[in-house]
């Protein structure tokens, strides 16, 4: 299928399907006539792409894991890749749970010297 289907399909922008590909998350290949074209399995890899963006993973994250992902929600295999950087994330996003509460208490702290 052309890459306008796909955006079709999908929902998403062919500018988006351009990036996925160039970031190694979608493959493409091109016709005869240099136009990309995708396989049907593309439409399940751009939802579980999304899906996993939506999860709050990066690009660089989601190339590693997407291997290990099926169907469209997606479940992931636990093989060691996965398990490895889902606890990495975690642990970041704890950082930034923790430097945001921080911050707040600090913002917090001033109205009550104004009060």
């Amino acid at each position: 299928m052309l890459i306008g289907e796909l955006s079709r399909r999908t929902g998403v922008s062919q500018r988006l399907l351009r990036y996925y590909e160039q970031q190694g998350l979608l493959i493409s290949r091109r016709d005869s006539n240099c136009y990309r074209s995708f396989d049907e399995d593309a439409v399940t890899t751009v939802r579980q792409i999304r899906a996993l963006l939506a999860a709050g993973l990066s690009t660089q994250v989601i190339a590693k894991v997407l291997p290990c992902a099926n169907g469209e929600l997606p479940e992931l295999d636990l093989c060691p890749t996965v398990v490895g950087e889902i606890r990495r994330e975690l642990a970041e996003m704890d950082d930034r749970i923790d430097t945001l509460r921080r911050r707040r208490g600090t913002l917090a702290g001033y109205l009550t010297l104004d009060a």
